[in-house]
C-alpha cells in the first residue's frame, strides 16, 4: 500500500496530513510540536523520524488510525499497513476503552490535553504504560475537524500480556 517505511514521509498524501498535525498542534497548544520547522518535506521527513510517537485517526464512527511515525511502528510492534488499517480504539485494553472514549471526548470539546496517562496494547499484546501524552483535534485549513492525534515520548512495558 504504502511506499517502503522509510520513505513514506515523500508521498503527498503523508506531507499533507504532516501539515494540518503540524499545524493543528501549533493552533490549539500554541506552539510547534517540532523545534525547526522547514520545508513541507523537510517537516514530514522529521516527524515521521522524530524520537516520540505520533499517531493519528479520522472521524469515522469507530476511527481508524491513519497516521503512525517510525516510533509508533517499532512501538505497536507492526509494519506500517497493519497499523493504518487498525481501529484507534484498538490500542487500549477493553477495559480501558472507557477512559479513553472520555479523554476524546474531553479533547473534542476542549480542543487538547496534555496530561494523558494510560494503558496501550501493542499488536502483539503487550502492554504498555504511557504518561504525558498530548491528544489534540485535528482542524484542516477551513476549520473542520478532520480527526485527532496524540503524541507522547515516555512509556513503560509492562508485564504480561492483554487480556
Amino acid at each position: 500500500m504504502w511506499p517502503l517505511v522509510d520513505e513514506v514521509w515523500k508521498s503527498q498524501l503523508w506531507i499533507a496530513h504532516t501539515r494540518i498535525l503540524l499545524d493543528s498542534f501549533e493552533h490549539f497548544l500554541g506552539r510547534p510540536l517540532l523545534s525547526y520547522r522547514g520545508s513541507e518535506i523537510e517537516d514530514s521527513q522529521a516527524l515521521f523520524e522524530s524520537p516520540f510517537v505520533v499517531v493519528s485517526h479520522g472521524t469515522q464512527d469507530d476511527p481508524i488510525l491513519n497516521y503512525g511515525n517510525a516510533k509508533a511502528v517499532e512501538l505497536w510492534e507492526t509494519d506500517l499497513d497493519t497499523l493504518l488499517t487498525m481501529p484507534s480504539r484498538k490500542t487500549a485494553e477493553p477495559v480501558h476503552r472507557d477512559e479513553r472514549a472520555s479523554m476524546l471526548e474531553r479533547t473534542v470539546r476542549d480542543g487538547y490535553i496534555d496530561d494523558y496517562a494510560g494503558i496501550r496494547i501493542t499488536a502483539t499484546g503487550k502492554r504498555i504504560r504511557i504518561d504525558q501524552a498530548t491528544v489534540w483535534n485535528l482542524i484542516d485549513s477551513d476549520g473542520h475537524r478532520v480527526g485527532q492525534a496524540a503524541t507522547f515520548s515516555e512509556w513503560v512495558m509492562l508485564e504480561g500480556e492483554s487480556e
